[in-house]
């Protein structure tokens, strides 16, 4: 039964009103939270991480999605691969850290033991007729665009991730995120059902009155506006805005940086979108000052003021690009109000903690936001789980993108409902 309602997911999307939040079930009850482990966790690409996450032959990243557990690891001829984290026996975890490097794959409990290739070498006792060739680890889909890894948990993966890999190539392929490093990374659990956070990372309506310190660097126009309600002031800064986009994407694009906005987030099964953004002020990166917080640039890029590339992925996740520096987020549903906001910082691989980079300059901002919208998702949360919830209209200026998101969401669930 659903928590706050008899009435069935199919008849919840059923009587969906567009432009309109969800019903109180999507972010309450535990069964359409377990619906959207199936119909989004495990059939769609997932952003999980970057290559950079498995620097070396052996490197091994363990990424838990629900009741699933992948290993991501990078193999003995430098291959990155993805396998189902079970062991082919009795099926134990195999590894437990969420980082670690090893020479083999061994099973503690029976000491199975797998190549970095899935192949099962060794498991002792099983007789003569026993065929390790029929007992390798169950392989996972693996999509890496560009350095950042999507794996997909379904028999069959959706195959429009290749499209979005050869329009996202030229965007991505000058931050060169395969010679980066995680400098820092901070997982944060936000208290609020997974497609809340989502939804608040979709617009910037909220940005002006809770983030000080993103709006510095960060220009709110950016998803979007009503000038009917802005005052003189505010109107003159997006129109500032709006030369700069016009003005900077001409540059940008004319030195050879595709800069334009792409926009598929709910019309494709791997739902993208993305657009280099203008930086206010010094114009080079999302810094208190918004000047480069890594001196050694990424890549070949010579020039810092080069704004922030963002990239949004359906279902869950979002990153900006910028000179000196490269910050992902990735979000995983723990439970109907818990989701993990996984936030990764990445710097040139050969740039140098205290000599190149200041950690604290790299990651002040986004620490502080991500802190920021935690609360307001709780805040949300709180709100949707009273009786007084009913869905709210969304703003047609600003918050477009979320109703693009709950629109993708709603089109997946469908389609896996029949």
């Amino acid at each position: 039964m659903l928590d706050t309602t008899s009435v069935s997911p199919r008849a919840l999307l059923a009587r969906r009103k567009p432009g309109f939040s969800l019903e109180q079930a999507f972010y309450t009850s535990q069964e359409i939270f377990d619906l959207d482990l199936e119909a989004i966790f495990f059939r769609t690409w997932i952003y999980v991480g970057v290559e950079p996450d498995v620097p070396d032959e052996g490197d091994v990243m363990v990424v838990d999605i629900g009741r699933a557990s992948v290993l991501i690891l990078r193999d003995d001829d430098g291959e990155i691969r993805a396998f189902h984290n079970v062991c082919r026996h009795r099926g134990a975890r195999i590894v437990h850290d969420e980082k670690s490097s090893v020479g083999k794959l061994v099973c503690k409990y029976h000491a199975w033991t797998y190549d970095l290739d899935g192949k099962l070498l060794r498991a002792e006792h099983m007789g003569a007729d026993f065929d390790t060739s029929c007992h390798g680890l169950k392989p996972v889909h693996l999509k890496s665009v560009e350095g950042l890894l999507f794996i997909c948990l379904a028999d069959e993966a959706p195959a429009d991730i290749d499209d979005l890999a050869e329009k996202m190539g030229p965007y991505l392929k000058p931050h060169a995120i395969r010679d980066t490093k995680v400098a820092h990374q901070v997982d944060l659990i936000e208290l609020g059902n997974w497609k809340i956070t989502m939804e608040n990372n979709r617009e910037c309506y909220h940005c002006a009155g809770n983030h000080p310190e993103l709006t510095i660097p960060l220009f709110e126009y950016g998803f979007g506006f009503s000038p009917e309600s802005m005052d003189e002031t505010k109107a003159k800064e997006a129109h500032r805005y709006e030369c700069m986009v016009d003005d900077l994407h001409g540059e940008w694009e004319g030195s050879g940086f595709p800069s334009k906005e792409i926009d598929h987030l709910d019309d494709r099964v791997t739902g993208f979108r993305t657009q280099r953004l203008p930086i206010d002020r010094a114009g080079e990166s999302q810094t208190l000052d918004t000047k480069v917080a890594s001196t050694k640039l990424l890549g070949e890029l010579t020039e810092a003021k080069m704004g922030g590339l963002s990239f949004w992925t359906q279902p869950n996740s979002w990153h900006h690009f910028m000179s000196d520096h490269i910050v992902t987020f990735s979000v995983i549903p723990l439970s109907p109000d818990r989701t993990l906001l996984r936030t990764k910082w990445l710097v040139h691989k050969d740039a140098v903690e205290g000599v190149d980079y200041d950690l604290k300059r790299l990651t002040e901002v986004w620490i502080a936001t991500n802190d920021q919208d935690g609360t307001l998702v709780g805040y949300q949360h709180s709100g949707v789980k009273s009786p007084a919830y009913e869905p709210g209209p969304y703003s047609p200026y600003t918050e477009g993108l979320v109703e693009k998101f709950v629109n993708w969401y709603c089109l997946r669930l469908a389609d896996h409902l029949g």
